[in-house]
């Protein structure tokens, strides 16, 4: 079982990481806490959401799931555009059509999970 990251303290990360100057541990924060969220709202293993070096989660239910080695399905971005996806500043197709995103496998498309519900948190 991972570590939850308590609402609020994820939610002032989250603004502060979106913020112009954010701070490393910030955006850290924030990552790690709506990687928990995509997994809590999509619970699953057949997708691999990797946000280097932030975290990684297993998520959406469906299609072949993951155990070990490399998963069939894997997602990977840079913090700044998770962040941007999660909070619904930048939507999954211009992510991937801007080459900011890489996705591999027929369940490695994330555009029905985003942006996150955040507010419900």
């Amino acid at each position: 079982m991972r570590a939850r990251i308590d609402p609020v303290r994820g939610r002032a990360a989250l603004t502060a990481a979106l913020g112009p100057e954010p701070a490393r541990q910030d955006q850290l924060t924030a990552v790690r806490w709506t990687l928990g969220l995509l997994a809590d709202h999509r619970p699953g293993r057949s997708v691999e959401v990797r946000v280097p070096p932030a975290g990684a989660v297993q998520a959406i239910d469906g299609g072949p799931t993951h155990r070990r080695g490399t998963p069939p399905n894997v997602v990977e971005m840079a913090p700044e555009v998770w962040l941007e996806l999660a909070a619904g500043r930048l939507a999954w197709p211009d992510a991937v059509a801007r080459g900011l995103v890489s996705a591999s496998g027929t369940r490695a498309d994330l555009s029905d999970c985003l942006p996150l519900r955040i507010e419900d948190e």
